[in-house]
Protein backbone atom coordinates (compact mmCIF):
# COMPACT_ATOMS: atom_id res chain seq x y z
CA UNK A 1 0.00 0.00 0.00
CA UNK A 2 1.31 3.59 -0.52
CA UNK A 3 1.95 5.93 2.31
CA UNK A 4 0.22 9.36 0.87
CA UNK A 5 2.50 12.32 1.93
CA UNK A 6 0.97 15.69 3.09
CA UNK A 7 2.52 19.06 1.48
CA UNK A 8 3.42 21.55 4.25
CA UNK A 9 2.03 24.82 3.34
CA UNK A 10 2.81 28.36 4.00
CA UNK A 11 0.36 29.33 6.08
CA UNK A 12 0.38 27.20 9.26
CA UNK A 13 -2.82 27.46 11.84
CA UNK A 14 -1.73 28.86 15.20
CA UNK A 15 -3.70 29.70 18.58
CA UNK A 16 -2.33 31.94 20.97
CA UNK A 17 -4.06 33.70 23.88
CA UNK A 18 -7.24 31.32 22.90
CA UNK A 19 -7.24 33.77 19.16
CA UNK A 20 -6.58 31.78 16.09
CA UNK A 21 -4.41 32.98 13.41
CA UNK A 22 -2.06 32.22 10.95
CA UNK A 23 1.87 32.57 10.94
CA UNK A 24 4.42 32.23 8.49
CA UNK A 25 2.38 33.34 5.61
CA UNK A 26 2.23 36.93 6.70
CA UNK A 27 -1.68 36.89 7.02
CA UNK A 28 -2.96 38.83 9.86
CA UNK A 29 -4.47 37.31 12.79
CA UNK A 30 -8.16 37.11 14.20
CA UNK A 31 -6.87 39.96 16.69
CA UNK A 32 -6.11 41.79 14.14
CA UNK A 33 -9.63 43.20 12.52
CA UNK A 34 -12.47 45.43 13.76
CA UNK A 35 -15.93 45.43 12.91
CA UNK A 36 -16.46 49.17 11.75
CA UNK A 37 -19.86 50.80 11.99
CA UNK A 38 -22.05 49.19 9.02
CA UNK A 39 -20.56 45.34 9.41
CA UNK A 40 -17.34 46.07 7.19
CA UNK A 41 -14.73 44.07 9.05
CA UNK A 42 -10.78 45.75 8.48
CA UNK A 43 -7.60 45.44 9.59
CA UNK A 44 -7.14 47.63 13.07
CA UNK A 45 -5.63 50.72 12.34
CA UNK A 46 -3.78 50.99 15.84
CA UNK A 47 -2.42 48.09 16.94
CA UNK A 48 -0.89 47.58 20.50
CA UNK A 49 2.92 47.42 19.72
CA UNK A 50 4.02 48.96 22.55
CA UNK A 51 4.72 52.40 20.30
CA UNK A 52 2.81 55.41 20.41
CA UNK A 53 -0.32 54.98 17.29
CA UNK A 54 0.50 57.31 14.82
CA UNK A 55 -2.15 60.08 14.61
CA UNK A 56 -4.08 60.23 11.47
CA UNK A 57 -3.71 62.52 8.49
CA UNK A 58 -5.43 65.83 8.29
CA UNK A 59 -7.20 66.00 4.42
CA UNK A 60 -8.52 68.99 2.88
CA UNK A 61 -12.09 68.21 1.17
CA UNK A 62 -14.24 70.83 -0.92
CA UNK A 63 -18.03 70.75 -0.16
CA UNK A 64 -20.27 72.49 -2.65
CA UNK A 65 -23.36 74.46 -0.99
CA UNK A 66 -25.70 75.77 -3.36
CA UNK A 67 -22.97 77.44 -5.37
CA UNK A 68 -20.26 78.18 -2.60
CA UNK A 69 -17.47 76.00 -1.73
CA UNK A 70 -16.28 75.45 1.08
CA UNK A 71 -12.76 74.09 2.05
CA UNK A 72 -12.89 71.93 5.25
CA UNK A 73 -9.46 70.85 6.88
CA UNK A 74 -10.24 67.23 8.70
CA UNK A 75 -8.82 64.44 10.22
CA UNK A 76 -9.02 61.88 7.81
CA UNK A 77 -10.97 59.18 9.95
CA UNK A 78 -13.42 61.29 11.16
CA UNK A 79 -16.99 60.40 10.22
CA UNK A 80 -19.53 62.35 7.81
CA UNK A 81 -21.56 63.76 11.06
CA UNK A 82 -18.20 65.28 12.48
CA UNK A 83 -17.96 67.29 9.28
CA UNK A 84 -21.82 68.03 8.70
CA UNK A 85 -20.99 70.22 12.10
CA UNK A 86 -18.07 71.69 11.32
CA UNK A 87 -20.16 72.93 8.43
CA UNK A 88 -22.60 74.07 10.61
CA UNK A 89 -20.66 77.56 11.28
CA UNK A 90 -19.64 78.38 7.35
CA UNK A 91 -23.52 77.46 5.49
CA UNK A 92 -25.47 78.58 8.67
CA UNK A 93 -27.24 75.35 8.15
CA UNK A 94 -27.83 72.96 11.19
CA UNK A 95 -26.07 69.74 11.17
CA UNK A 96 -29.42 67.98 11.77
CA UNK A 97 -30.68 69.85 8.86
CA UNK A 98 -28.00 68.17 6.17
CA UNK A 99 -27.48 65.74 3.88
CA UNK A 100 -23.56 64.76 2.73
CA UNK A 101 -23.56 63.32 -0.89
CA UNK A 102 -20.04 61.68 -2.31
CA UNK A 103 -20.28 60.37 -5.20
CA UNK A 104 -23.39 60.74 -6.01
CA UNK A 105 -24.67 58.85 -2.78
CA UNK A 106 -25.93 60.38 0.41
CA UNK A 107 -23.50 59.53 3.32
CA UNK A 108 -24.86 58.24 6.91
CA UNK A 109 -23.44 60.84 9.42
CA UNK A 110 -22.34 57.74 11.24
CA UNK A 111 -19.74 55.99 8.71
CA UNK A 112 -16.13 57.05 8.15
CA UNK A 113 -14.82 59.09 5.69
CA UNK A 114 -11.70 57.12 4.78
CA UNK A 115 -13.89 53.68 4.57
CA UNK A 116 -16.35 55.82 2.18
CA UNK A 117 -12.88 56.94 -0.03
CA UNK A 118 -12.82 60.15 1.10
CA UNK A 119 -9.45 61.87 0.56
CA UNK A 120 -7.42 65.00 0.29
CA UNK A 121 -8.69 67.36 -1.84
CA UNK A 122 -12.44 65.18 -2.44
CA UNK A 123 -15.26 66.65 -3.27
CA UNK A 124 -18.60 66.94 -1.71
CA UNK A 125 -22.33 68.34 -1.71
CA UNK A 126 -24.37 69.86 0.72
CA UNK A 127 -28.07 70.16 0.42
CA UNK A 128 -30.86 70.83 2.98
CA UNK A 129 -33.24 68.33 4.22
CA UNK A 130 -36.68 69.86 4.93
CA UNK A 131 -37.73 66.89 6.64
CA UNK A 132 -35.38 66.81 9.37
CA UNK A 133 -35.78 70.37 9.41
CA UNK A 134 -39.22 70.13 10.05
CA UNK A 135 -38.71 67.37 12.54
CA UNK A 136 -36.26 68.95 14.46
CA UNK A 137 -38.37 72.63 14.74
CA UNK A 138 -41.38 70.30 15.85
CA UNK A 139 -39.34 68.73 18.36
CA UNK A 140 -38.05 71.84 19.38
CA UNK A 141 -41.88 73.98 20.03
CA UNK A 142 -42.61 70.54 21.76
CA UNK A 143 -39.82 71.08 24.28
CA UNK A 144 -40.91 74.48 24.40
CA UNK A 145 -44.31 74.06 25.28
CA UNK A 146 -43.39 71.52 27.89
CA UNK A 147 -40.65 73.51 29.59
CA UNK A 148 -43.28 76.29 29.49
CA UNK A 149 -45.93 74.00 31.12
CA UNK A 150 -43.35 72.50 33.70
CA UNK A 151 -42.63 76.53 34.75
CA UNK A 152 -46.26 76.66 34.82
CA UNK A 153 -47.08 73.96 37.06
CA UNK A 154 -43.70 74.95 39.35
CA UNK A 155 -45.53 78.50 40.49
CA UNK A 156 -49.06 76.57 40.90
CA UNK A 157 -46.97 74.44 43.42
CA UNK A 158 -45.59 77.02 45.28
CA UNK A 159 -48.74 78.92 45.90
CA UNK A 160 -50.44 75.47 46.65
CA UNK A 161 -48.41 75.04 49.39
CA UNK A 162 -48.87 78.50 50.66
CA UNK A 163 -52.09 77.85 50.75
CA UNK A 164 -52.07 74.72 52.05
CA UNK A 165 -50.10 76.08 55.19
CA UNK A 166 -53.38 78.46 55.95
CA UNK A 167 -55.59 75.04 55.37
CA UNK A 168 -53.07 74.02 58.27
CA UNK A 169 -53.53 76.81 60.62
CA UNK A 170 -57.03 76.96 60.13
CA UNK A 171 -57.23 73.30 61.30
CA UNK A 172 -54.93 73.99 64.12
CA UNK A 173 -57.33 76.44 65.25
CA UNK A 174 -60.26 75.09 64.67
CA UNK A 175 -59.24 71.63 66.89
CA UNK A 176 -57.93 73.55 69.68
CA UNK A 177 -61.49 75.06 70.00
CA UNK A 178 -60.98 78.18 68.28
CA UNK A 179 -63.23 80.16 65.48
CA UNK A 180 -62.09 81.06 61.85
CA UNK A 181 -64.12 83.56 59.98
CA UNK A 182 -66.19 82.12 57.34
CA UNK A 183 -65.26 84.82 54.84
CA UNK A 184 -61.65 83.67 55.33
CA UNK A 185 -62.36 80.01 54.92
CA UNK A 186 -64.38 80.78 51.29
CA UNK A 187 -61.93 83.41 50.56
CA UNK A 188 -58.99 80.52 50.99
CA UNK A 189 -61.28 77.47 49.35
CA UNK A 190 -61.63 79.92 45.87
CA UNK A 191 -57.92 80.49 45.85
CA UNK A 192 -57.31 76.64 46.02
CA UNK A 193 -59.86 75.98 43.41
CA UNK A 194 -58.66 78.72 40.81
CA UNK A 195 -55.39 77.42 41.17
CA UNK A 196 -56.73 73.66 40.19
CA UNK A 197 -58.93 75.87 37.42
CA UNK A 198 -55.15 76.88 36.21
CA UNK A 199 -53.91 73.33 36.11
CA UNK A 200 -56.35 72.03 34.49
CA UNK A 201 -56.08 74.50 31.86
CA UNK A 202 -52.15 73.55 30.89
CA UNK A 203 -51.48 70.97 27.99
CA UNK A 204 -48.72 68.85 29.50
CA UNK A 205 -47.83 64.96 28.07
CA UNK A 206 -45.13 62.53 30.10
CA UNK A 207 -43.55 63.45 33.51
CA UNK A 208 -45.31 67.11 33.18
CA UNK A 209 -48.36 65.44 32.66
CA UNK A 210 -47.47 63.26 36.12
CA UNK A 211 -46.43 66.50 38.09
CA UNK A 212 -49.91 68.35 36.94
CA UNK A 213 -51.83 65.34 38.27
CA UNK A 214 -49.73 65.41 41.89
CA UNK A 215 -50.64 69.26 42.46
CA UNK A 216 -54.36 68.40 41.36
CA UNK A 217 -54.05 65.52 43.99
CA UNK A 218 -52.90 67.83 46.74
CA UNK A 219 -55.47 70.52 46.09
CA UNK A 220 -58.14 67.86 45.91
Amino acid sequence: MMRMKTKATGLSPAVTNGESGFVGGGEPTAHDWELRPGGMLVQKRDLDTGRPPIPPPTIRVRVKYKSIYHEISINSQATFGELKKMLTGPTGLHHQDQKLLYKDKERDSKAFLDTAGVKDKSKLVLIEDPISQEKRLLEMRKNAKLEKASKSISEISLEVDRLGNQVSTFESIITKGGKVAEKDVLNLIEQLMNQLLKLDGIMADGDVKLQRKMQSSKIC
